[in-house]
Protein backbone atom coordinates (compact mmCIF):
# COMPACT_ATOMS: atom_id res chain seq x y z
CA UNK A 1 0.00 0.00 0.00
CA UNK A 2 1.53 3.32 -1.07
CA UNK A 3 0.62 6.87 -0.01
CA UNK A 4 -1.97 7.28 -2.78
CA UNK A 5 -3.70 4.09 -1.66
CA UNK A 6 -3.78 5.29 1.93
CA UNK A 7 -5.10 8.71 0.90
CA UNK A 8 -7.94 7.11 -1.06
CA UNK A 9 -8.62 4.36 1.47
CA UNK A 10 -7.95 1.51 -0.96
CA UNK A 11 -5.66 -1.51 -0.85
CA UNK A 12 -4.13 -1.22 -4.32
CA UNK A 13 -3.55 1.91 -6.46
CA UNK A 14 -5.58 0.39 -9.29
CA UNK A 15 -8.41 2.57 -10.61
CA UNK A 16 -11.01 1.01 -12.89
CA UNK A 17 -13.23 3.09 -15.16
CA UNK A 18 -16.43 1.40 -16.32
CA UNK A 19 -19.95 2.24 -17.44
CA UNK A 20 -21.13 -0.89 -15.62
CA UNK A 21 -21.99 -0.58 -11.94
CA UNK A 22 -21.32 -4.27 -11.30
CA UNK A 23 -17.72 -3.83 -12.43
CA UNK A 24 -17.30 -0.71 -10.30
CA UNK A 25 -18.58 -2.45 -7.17
CA UNK A 26 -16.54 -5.61 -7.81
CA UNK A 27 -13.28 -3.70 -8.29
CA UNK A 28 -13.81 -1.57 -5.20
CA UNK A 29 -14.58 -4.64 -3.11
CA UNK A 30 -11.45 -6.34 -4.50
CA UNK A 31 -9.22 -3.57 -3.16
CA UNK A 32 -9.07 -1.16 -6.09
CA UNK A 33 -11.16 1.92 -6.88
CA UNK A 34 -14.08 1.46 -9.25
CA UNK A 35 -15.14 4.61 -11.11
CA UNK A 36 -18.54 4.76 -12.81
CA UNK A 37 -18.84 6.65 -16.10
CA UNK A 38 -22.23 8.36 -16.24
CA UNK A 39 -22.06 10.25 -19.55
CA UNK A 40 -24.99 8.33 -21.06
CA UNK A 41 -27.19 8.48 -17.95
CA UNK A 42 -30.02 10.80 -17.03
CA UNK A 43 -29.86 12.57 -13.65
CA UNK A 44 -32.51 10.15 -12.39
CA UNK A 45 -30.45 7.15 -13.50
CA UNK A 46 -27.35 8.61 -11.85
CA UNK A 47 -29.25 8.90 -8.58
CA UNK A 48 -30.30 5.25 -8.78
CA UNK A 49 -26.80 4.03 -9.70
CA UNK A 50 -25.05 5.91 -6.90
CA UNK A 51 -27.59 4.70 -4.34
CA UNK A 52 -27.01 1.12 -5.55
CA UNK A 53 -23.23 1.49 -5.37
CA UNK A 54 -23.42 2.86 -1.83
CA UNK A 55 -25.49 -0.13 -0.79
CA UNK A 56 -23.17 -2.62 -2.49
CA UNK A 57 -19.85 -1.04 -1.50
CA UNK A 58 -20.63 -0.07 2.07
CA UNK A 59 -17.54 1.64 3.48
CA UNK A 60 -15.45 0.82 0.41
CA UNK A 61 -14.88 3.93 -1.76
CA UNK A 62 -15.85 4.37 -5.40
CA UNK A 63 -15.77 7.24 -7.88
CA UNK A 64 -17.94 8.93 -10.49
CA UNK A 65 -16.70 10.14 -13.89
CA UNK A 66 -18.56 13.04 -15.51
CA UNK A 67 -17.63 14.47 -18.91
CA UNK A 68 -17.32 18.26 -18.78
CA UNK A 69 -16.34 19.37 -22.31
CA UNK A 70 -15.23 22.97 -22.66
CA UNK A 71 -16.37 23.31 -26.29
CA UNK A 72 -19.74 21.95 -27.45
CA UNK A 73 -22.23 22.92 -30.14
CA UNK A 74 -24.93 23.71 -27.57
CA UNK A 75 -22.65 25.98 -25.53
CA UNK A 76 -21.53 27.89 -28.63
CA UNK A 77 -25.17 28.49 -29.62
CA UNK A 78 -26.50 29.22 -26.16
CA UNK A 79 -28.78 26.18 -25.99
CA UNK A 80 -29.60 25.68 -22.31
CA UNK A 81 -33.10 24.15 -22.24
CA UNK A 82 -32.49 20.47 -21.54
CA UNK A 83 -36.13 19.56 -22.27
CA UNK A 84 -35.74 20.51 -25.95
CA UNK A 85 -31.99 19.98 -26.24
CA UNK A 86 -31.99 16.89 -28.45
CA UNK A 87 -34.48 18.37 -30.91
CA UNK A 88 -32.54 21.65 -30.97
CA UNK A 89 -29.27 19.83 -31.61
CA UNK A 90 -30.87 17.55 -34.18
CA UNK A 91 -31.64 20.57 -36.34
CA UNK A 92 -27.92 21.37 -36.47
CA UNK A 93 -26.99 18.10 -38.19
CA UNK A 94 -26.57 18.77 -41.93
CA UNK A 95 -28.64 16.73 -44.37
CA UNK A 96 -25.45 15.62 -46.11
CA UNK A 97 -24.17 13.95 -42.95
CA UNK A 98 -27.44 12.07 -42.47
CA UNK A 99 -27.40 10.99 -46.10
CA UNK A 100 -23.84 9.68 -45.70
CA UNK A 101 -24.85 7.64 -42.62
CA UNK A 102 -27.99 6.36 -44.36
CA UNK A 103 -25.92 5.20 -47.33
CA UNK A 104 -23.72 3.17 -44.98
CA UNK A 105 -26.82 1.59 -43.40
CA UNK A 106 -28.17 0.72 -46.85
CA UNK A 107 -24.86 -0.88 -47.82
CA UNK A 108 -25.19 -3.26 -44.85
CA UNK A 109 -28.96 -3.73 -45.21
CA UNK A 110 -29.83 -2.11 -41.89
CA UNK A 111 -33.56 -1.27 -41.85
CA UNK A 112 -35.08 2.05 -40.82
CA UNK A 113 -35.89 1.77 -37.07
CA UNK A 114 -38.04 3.33 -34.41
CA UNK A 115 -36.60 6.82 -34.04
CA UNK A 116 -35.26 7.16 -30.52
CA UNK A 117 -31.67 6.00 -30.52
CA UNK A 118 -30.03 9.37 -31.05
CA UNK A 119 -31.38 10.48 -27.67
CA UNK A 120 -29.16 7.95 -25.96
CA UNK A 121 -25.82 9.51 -26.70
CA UNK A 122 -26.10 13.23 -27.18
CA UNK A 123 -27.10 14.77 -23.90
CA UNK A 124 -24.18 13.69 -21.76
CA UNK A 125 -21.71 15.31 -24.16
CA UNK A 126 -23.52 18.65 -24.04
CA UNK A 127 -22.66 21.40 -21.57
CA UNK A 128 -26.17 22.04 -20.26
CA UNK A 129 -27.09 18.40 -19.68
CA UNK A 130 -23.67 17.72 -18.19
CA UNK A 131 -24.45 20.37 -15.58
CA UNK A 132 -27.69 18.55 -14.72
CA UNK A 133 -25.77 15.28 -14.38
CA UNK A 134 -23.32 16.98 -12.05
CA UNK A 135 -26.15 18.18 -9.83
CA UNK A 136 -27.35 14.59 -9.52
CA UNK A 137 -23.86 13.50 -8.48
CA UNK A 138 -23.58 16.26 -5.87
CA UNK A 139 -26.85 15.13 -4.32
CA UNK A 140 -24.75 12.30 -2.86
CA UNK A 141 -21.56 12.21 -0.82
CA UNK A 142 -19.08 10.46 -3.09
CA UNK A 143 -15.37 9.91 -2.36
CA UNK A 144 -14.00 10.69 -5.83
CA UNK A 145 -15.16 12.86 -8.75
CA UNK A 146 -13.36 12.63 -12.10
CA UNK A 147 -13.59 14.95 -15.08
CA UNK A 148 -13.34 12.83 -18.20
CA UNK A 149 -12.17 15.66 -20.48
CA UNK A 150 -9.57 17.85 -18.82
CA UNK A 151 -9.83 19.77 -15.57
CA UNK A 152 -13.31 20.73 -14.35
CA UNK A 153 -14.24 24.36 -13.63
CA UNK A 154 -12.87 25.82 -10.39
CA UNK A 155 -16.35 26.08 -8.85
CA UNK A 156 -16.87 22.35 -9.45
CA UNK A 157 -13.58 21.49 -7.75
CA UNK A 158 -14.38 23.71 -4.76
CA UNK A 159 -17.85 22.22 -4.44
CA UNK A 160 -16.49 18.68 -4.58
CA UNK A 161 -13.92 19.46 -1.90
CA UNK A 162 -16.62 21.03 0.27
CA UNK A 163 -18.52 17.75 -0.02
CA UNK A 164 -15.45 15.76 1.03
CA UNK A 165 -14.62 14.38 -2.43
CA UNK A 166 -11.23 14.22 -4.08
CA UNK A 167 -11.08 15.45 -7.69
CA UNK A 168 -9.28 13.88 -10.64
CA UNK A 169 -8.77 15.13 -14.18
CA UNK A 170 -7.75 13.31 -17.36
CA UNK A 171 -5.00 15.06 -19.32
CA UNK A 172 -3.34 14.19 -22.61
CA UNK A 173 -0.50 16.72 -22.61
CA UNK A 174 1.75 18.15 -19.88
CA UNK A 175 0.56 21.59 -21.03
CA UNK A 176 -2.91 20.74 -19.72
CA UNK A 177 -1.51 20.83 -16.18
CA UNK A 178 -0.73 24.54 -16.45
CA UNK A 179 -4.37 25.31 -17.28
CA UNK A 180 -5.48 23.91 -13.93
CA UNK A 181 -2.60 25.15 -11.78
CA UNK A 182 -3.74 26.25 -8.35
CA UNK A 183 -7.26 24.87 -8.71
CA UNK A 184 -6.79 22.05 -6.20
CA UNK A 185 -6.86 18.99 -8.46
CA UNK A 186 -6.03 16.02 -6.22
CA UNK A 187 -4.83 13.62 -8.89
CA UNK A 188 -4.06 13.82 -12.60
CA UNK A 189 -4.71 10.93 -14.96
CA UNK A 190 -2.17 10.90 -17.79
CA UNK A 191 -4.22 9.46 -20.66
CA UNK A 192 -1.80 8.32 -23.35
CA UNK A 193 -2.16 7.54 -27.04
CA UNK A 194 -2.78 3.83 -26.35
CA UNK A 195 -5.88 4.47 -24.24
CA UNK A 196 -9.51 3.84 -25.09
CA UNK A 197 -11.96 6.68 -25.67
CA UNK A 198 -10.83 10.33 -25.71
CA UNK A 199 -7.08 10.42 -25.94
CA UNK A 200 -4.23 12.53 -27.23
CA UNK A 201 -1.32 11.62 -29.47
CA UNK A 202 1.51 11.13 -26.96
CA UNK A 203 2.60 7.62 -25.95
CA UNK A 204 2.78 6.55 -22.32
CA UNK A 205 6.60 6.29 -22.13
CA UNK A 206 6.80 10.02 -22.85
CA UNK A 207 3.52 11.32 -21.45
CA UNK A 208 3.68 9.75 -17.98
CA UNK A 209 7.02 11.24 -16.84
CA UNK A 210 6.21 14.55 -18.54
CA UNK A 211 2.92 14.84 -16.65
CA UNK A 212 4.58 13.72 -13.41
CA UNK A 213 7.14 16.50 -13.77
CA UNK A 214 4.52 19.10 -14.72
CA UNK A 215 2.25 18.07 -11.84
CA UNK A 216 5.03 19.04 -9.41
CA UNK A 217 4.05 16.76 -6.54
CA UNK A 218 0.37 16.21 -7.31
CA UNK A 219 -0.13 12.44 -7.70
CA UNK A 220 -0.43 11.06 -11.22
CA UNK A 221 -2.16 7.91 -12.47
CA UNK A 222 -0.86 6.41 -15.70
CA UNK A 223 -3.54 5.48 -18.24
CA UNK A 224 -3.40 3.90 -21.65
CA UNK A 225 -3.03 0.26 -22.64
CA UNK A 226 -2.38 -0.95 -19.08
CA UNK A 227 -3.64 -4.48 -18.52
CA UNK A 228 -0.88 -6.32 -16.64
CA UNK A 229 1.33 -6.10 -13.59
CA UNK A 230 4.41 -5.62 -15.76
CA UNK A 231 2.82 -2.54 -17.27
CA UNK A 232 1.87 -1.29 -13.82
CA UNK A 233 5.49 -1.64 -12.71
CA UNK A 234 6.62 0.31 -15.78
CA UNK A 235 4.12 3.07 -15.01
CA UNK A 236 5.30 3.32 -11.42
CA UNK A 237 8.92 3.42 -12.59
CA UNK A 238 8.00 6.42 -14.74
CA UNK A 239 6.78 8.26 -11.66
CA UNK A 240 3.08 7.40 -11.55
CA UNK A 241 1.62 6.55 -8.16
CA UNK A 242 -1.07 4.29 -9.56
CA UNK A 243 -2.80 3.15 -12.73
CA UNK A 244 -6.08 4.05 -14.41
CA UNK A 245 -7.55 1.16 -16.38
CA UNK A 246 -10.65 0.75 -18.52
CA UNK A 247 -10.56 -1.71 -21.40
CA UNK A 248 -9.60 -4.76 -19.33
CA UNK A 249 -12.94 -4.62 -17.51
CA UNK A 250 -14.98 -4.79 -20.74
CA UNK A 251 -14.41 -8.54 -20.98
CA UNK A 252 -14.75 -9.28 -17.27
CA UNK A 253 -17.45 -11.63 -15.99
CA UNK A 254 -19.26 -8.75 -14.34
CA UNK A 255 -19.26 -6.49 -17.41
CA UNK A 256 -22.52 -5.71 -19.20
CA UNK A 257 -20.73 -5.69 -22.56
CA UNK A 258 -22.69 -7.77 -25.07
CA UNK A 259 -21.29 -11.30 -25.22
CA UNK A 260 -20.73 -11.03 -28.98
CA UNK A 261 -18.65 -7.90 -28.49
CA UNK A 262 -16.72 -9.57 -25.65
CA UNK A 263 -15.84 -12.51 -27.87
CA UNK A 264 -14.76 -10.14 -30.61
CA UNK A 265 -12.48 -8.25 -28.22
CA UNK A 266 -10.86 -11.46 -27.03
CA UNK A 267 -9.72 -12.08 -30.62
CA UNK A 268 -8.55 -8.51 -31.30
CA UNK A 269 -5.03 -7.14 -31.50
CA UNK A 270 -3.97 -3.56 -30.90
CA UNK A 271 -4.14 -2.99 -34.68
CA UNK A 272 -7.88 -3.61 -34.58
CA UNK A 273 -8.38 -0.31 -32.77
CA UNK A 274 -8.33 3.13 -34.33
CA UNK A 275 -8.14 6.68 -33.06
CA UNK A 276 -11.04 8.39 -34.82
CA UNK A 277 -13.43 11.33 -34.47
CA UNK A 278 -16.27 9.27 -35.97
CA UNK A 279 -17.97 8.51 -32.64
CA UNK A 280 -17.96 11.72 -30.62
CA UNK A 281 -16.40 14.44 -32.77
CA UNK A 282 -13.17 14.28 -30.76
CA UNK A 283 -10.35 11.78 -31.21
CA UNK A 284 -11.52 8.60 -29.53
CA UNK A 285 -9.80 5.20 -29.65
CA UNK A 286 -12.34 2.52 -30.50
CA UNK A 287 -12.91 -0.74 -32.37
CA UNK A 288 -12.16 -0.37 -36.07
CA UNK A 289 -15.44 -0.86 -37.97
CA UNK A 290 -16.93 0.07 -41.35
CA UNK A 291 -18.38 3.11 -39.54
CA UNK A 292 -14.96 4.42 -38.52
CA UNK A 293 -13.49 3.66 -41.93
CA UNK A 294 -16.33 5.43 -43.75
CA UNK A 295 -16.18 8.59 -41.66
CA UNK A 296 -12.38 8.73 -41.86
CA UNK A 297 -12.37 8.21 -45.64
CA UNK A 298 -11.87 10.94 -48.28
CA UNK A 299 -15.55 10.55 -49.23
CA UNK A 300 -16.71 11.54 -45.73
CA UNK A 301 -18.48 14.89 -45.29
CA UNK A 302 -16.34 15.36 -42.18
CA UNK A 303 -16.99 14.70 -38.52
CA UNK A 304 -19.34 17.05 -36.67
CA UNK A 305 -18.47 18.81 -33.39
CA UNK A 306 -19.45 17.38 -30.02
CA UNK A 307 -22.20 16.30 -29.35
CA UNK A 308 -23.62 16.22 -32.91
CA UNK A 309 -21.37 13.41 -34.14
CA UNK A 310 -22.32 11.38 -31.07
CA UNK A 311 -25.99 11.81 -32.00
CA UNK A 312 -25.37 10.31 -35.42
CA UNK A 313 -23.22 7.52 -33.99
CA UNK A 314 -25.74 6.59 -31.31
CA UNK A 315 -28.68 6.57 -33.68
CA UNK A 316 -27.15 4.58 -36.49
CA UNK A 317 -25.13 2.08 -34.48
CA UNK A 318 -28.20 1.36 -32.34
CA UNK A 319 -30.03 0.59 -35.58
CA UNK A 320 -27.25 -1.79 -36.58
CA UNK A 321 -27.34 -3.46 -33.17
CA UNK A 322 -31.11 -4.02 -33.35
CA UNK A 323 -30.77 -5.40 -36.86
CA UNK A 324 -28.02 -7.78 -35.74
CA UNK A 325 -25.41 -6.24 -38.05
CA UNK A 326 -22.63 -6.61 -35.50
CA UNK A 327 -19.76 -5.71 -37.81
CA UNK A 328 -21.00 -2.10 -37.60
CA UNK A 329 -21.17 -2.15 -33.81
CA UNK A 330 -18.02 -0.84 -32.18
CA UNK A 331 -17.21 1.14 -29.08
CA UNK A 332 -14.22 2.48 -27.15
CA UNK A 333 -11.36 0.09 -26.44
CA UNK A 334 -7.63 0.67 -26.02
CA UNK A 335 -4.59 -0.96 -27.56
CA UNK A 336 -4.33 -3.07 -24.42
CA UNK A 337 -7.07 -5.22 -25.95
CA UNK A 338 -4.27 -7.46 -27.21
CA UNK A 339 -3.72 -8.47 -23.56
CA UNK A 340 -7.39 -9.38 -23.05
CA UNK A 341 -7.56 -13.07 -23.94
CA UNK A 342 -9.98 -14.65 -21.46
CA UNK A 343 -13.11 -13.77 -19.52
CA UNK A 344 -12.19 -13.42 -15.84
CA UNK A 345 -13.79 -11.99 -12.73
CA UNK A 346 -12.79 -8.52 -11.60
CA UNK A 347 -11.24 -10.04 -8.49
CA UNK A 348 -9.10 -12.36 -10.63
CA UNK A 349 -7.95 -9.45 -12.78
CA UNK A 350 -6.95 -7.39 -9.74
CA UNK A 351 -5.06 -10.27 -8.14
CA UNK A 352 -3.22 -11.14 -11.36
CA UNK A 353 -2.11 -7.53 -11.81
CA UNK A 354 -0.90 -7.33 -8.20
CA UNK A 355 0.92 -10.67 -8.35
CA UNK A 356 2.66 -9.88 -11.63
CA UNK A 357 3.53 -6.41 -10.35
CA UNK A 358 5.27 -7.95 -7.31
CA UNK A 359 7.06 -10.52 -9.47
CA UNK A 360 8.27 -7.76 -11.79
CA UNK A 361 9.65 -5.73 -8.90
CA UNK A 362 11.52 -8.81 -7.68
CA UNK A 363 12.98 -9.36 -11.15
CA UNK A 364 14.03 -5.72 -11.40
CA UNK A 365 15.66 -5.95 -7.98
CA UNK A 366 17.74 -8.91 -9.15
CA UNK A 367 18.71 -6.98 -12.29
CA UNK A 368 19.81 -4.09 -10.10
CA UNK A 369 21.91 -6.42 -7.99
CA UNK A 370 23.55 -7.82 -11.13
CA UNK A 371 24.24 -4.32 -12.40
CA UNK A 372 25.80 -3.20 -9.12
CA UNK A 373 27.84 -6.38 -8.57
Amino acid sequence: MNKLSRDFGIEYPIFAFSHCRDVVAAVSKAGGMGVLGVVAMSPEEIDVEIAWLKEQCGDVPFGIDVVMPAKTADRERGLTDTSSLVDDLDKLIPDGHRAFAEALMDRYHVPVPIDAARRLGAKGLSASYGAAQLEAVFAHDIPFLVSGLGAPPLETIERAHANGAKVGALVGKPEHIAKSAGTGIDVYIAQSYEAAAHTGDIGSMVLTPDVVDAADGTPVLAAGGIATGRQMAAAMALGAEGIWTGSIWLTSQESSTDQRVKERMLEMTSSDTVRSKSQTGKYNRQIRTPWTEAWDSPESPGNLPMPLQQMLYSEYTARARRAGVWELVGGPVGQGVSRMNAIKSCNQIILQIVEEYAETLDRLASLRDELMA
